[in-house]
């Protein structure tokens, strides 16, 4: 064991631990859960500390060789990706960050000392030379935040390519329309895969607006936006060349102040990720209700059958890809929520509560993005229409009635439409007996072309 000391004290540590004090003391006072840091969110702190070391090797602040090893060190802990047995700082944490901070200092530090004897590197005076965790955090956080974005966009264009086939698919396959659950109006299966395309459409352009909002940072800023303790030659080179280092295109915030201190940004960006799970839950509402019964339901839809429903009936199968999208939408609704109170419970020049926001947004991209892969590869993809009960449904419907309205009038039609519920008989009956229209004209009247009469639905350009 070593003993390290701080400003509370001493603390014994395990002699091969590569981080130190301030790490072994949030393991301690933060035993929430399980749960550690996003794997992602310490990669992109790494590569912060990369971009402050060869920064402040050019401005002059750090010697060349003291640079060198903590670039080295850096270098070390990227290839490898992820170290967990050194970044032990658990998820729920207080302290704004700063234990996430001093975790990667100390690793790095302690990583950087053991491979080079030449230079005594210390976490806070080397590895956190003319930074803060309030400039270094939140930029980490928008960087793991950033690289996890076209991942999710992808997914995204890959739900509307497969809408996009599907609807071609089911162009011409008549269904029944539905508003507030009643019968509707004729339509096609290919209107309502198109529809859904549309709405998708929309989700990605959302997401390609946030991904600019999400670039711009406060890196430079130190502890509340001032830039104390970061000389002008860093400030002026840390944002490129931290771009450079991860080939993430980065902006310095026009104001670092408020930059620092409002997380605005966040919450405009749960909000897109929100509105997405909304749609897809919407969506998935749709495919459980169409894909209803085999027997006693609409049973329109075929969903592909991908596990036993049923511990207790035989045969039965449930819609559980929809199923399991429905509860992830509701996940990320309710990590928005805890978004838009830790953004709202800020004070002053710094929010506290930035690493409860980095954890269920890394979290909602992350569960979407794996939301809509399942929800095309064993969902969507093998969609199959029971075109049989869908054109039995709109022949047998009285809302066909409709399409008499300009022809016979509202009250004549309706006084057809109550008759034929109550001797559950046909329009096409009621009508040829009574001698209101001739058989011609009903079965014109009648016909897809003009029951569907919008021909073609508008689709405007969508440009990725």
């Amino acid at each position: 064991m070593r003993v390290e000391r701080d400003c509370v004290g001493e603390l014994e540590i395990e002699e091969d631990a590569l981080f130190g004090i301030n790490a072994a003391r949030a393991v301690r006072n933060f035993p929430i859960s399980n749960e550690l840091v996003n794997p992602l969110l310490i990669i992109s702190m790494i590569e912060v500390k990369k971009a402050a070391a060869m920064t402040n090797h050019v401005s002059g602040a750090l010697d060349g060789i003291k640079a060198k090893v903590i670039v080295a060190a850096c270098d070390a802990l990227l290839a490898e990706d992820y170290r967990q047995d050194a970044f032990v700082v658990p998820a729920f944490q207080g302290g704004a960050g700063t234990s996430v901070n001093m975790n990667v200092n100390e690793v790095i530090a302690n990583l950087a000392n053991r491979q080079s004897k030449s230079q005594k590197i210390r976490p806070n005076d080397d590895v956190n030379l003319a930074q803060s965790t309030n400039d270094t955090f939140p930029t980490a956080g928008k960087l793991a935040l950033l690289k996890l974005l076209p991942k999710v966009q992808t997914k995204v264009l890959d739900l509307i390519e497969t809408l996009d086939k599907k609807a071609e698919e089911f162009n011409d396959v008549i269904k029944l329309g539905r508003t507030q659950l009643q019968d509707a109006v004729p339509t096609t299966f290919g209107n309502s895969f198109r529809a859904y395309a549309s709405l998708f459409k929309r989700d990605y352009q959302r997401l390609e607006h946030a991904k600019d909002n999400l670039s711009f940072v406060n890196l430079g800023g130190t502890a509340i936006g001032t830039g104390l303790n970061a000389d002008d030659i860093y400030q002026k080179n840390i944002v490129d060349k931290l771009s450079s280092v991860t080939r993430i295109p980065l902006k310095s915030a026009a104001n670092l102040v408020d930059a620092t201190q409002n997380c605005d940004v966040y919450v405009e960006f749960s909000g897109v990720l929100k509105t997405l799970a909304v749609n897809l839950s919407k969506f998935s509402n749709d495919l459980r209700l169409l894909s209803s019964g085999p027997q006693a339901g609409l049973a329109e839809l075929r969903l592909p059958a991908r596990q036993a429903g049923s511990s207790i009936m035989p045969g039965k199968i449930n819609p559980v890809i929809p199923e399991v999208v429905n509860q992830v939408a509701f996940q990320v609704v309710g990590n928005d929520m805890a978004i838009t109170m830790a953004a709202e419970g800020g004070q002053l020049e710094l929010n506290a509560f930035e690493p409860l926001i980095f954890r269920n947004l890394l979290q909602n991209e992350s569960y979407l993005e794996n939301a809509i892969t399942t929800l095309i590869e064993n969902c969507v993809a093998g969609i199959k229409i029971n075109q049989n009960i869908c054109k039995s449904e709109v022949e047998k419907s009285v809302v066909l009635a409709t399409a008499l309205t300009p022809v016979l009038g509202y009250q004549v039609t309706t006084k057809i439409v109550k008759r034929a519920l109550k001797e559950k008989s046909s329009i096409k009956e009621i009508i040829l007996s009574e001698k209101l229209m001739k058989k011609c004209d009903f079965d014109n009247l009648m016909s897809a072309s003009n029951l569907l009469h919008q021909a073609k639905s508008r689709d405007y350009s969508f440009v990725k």
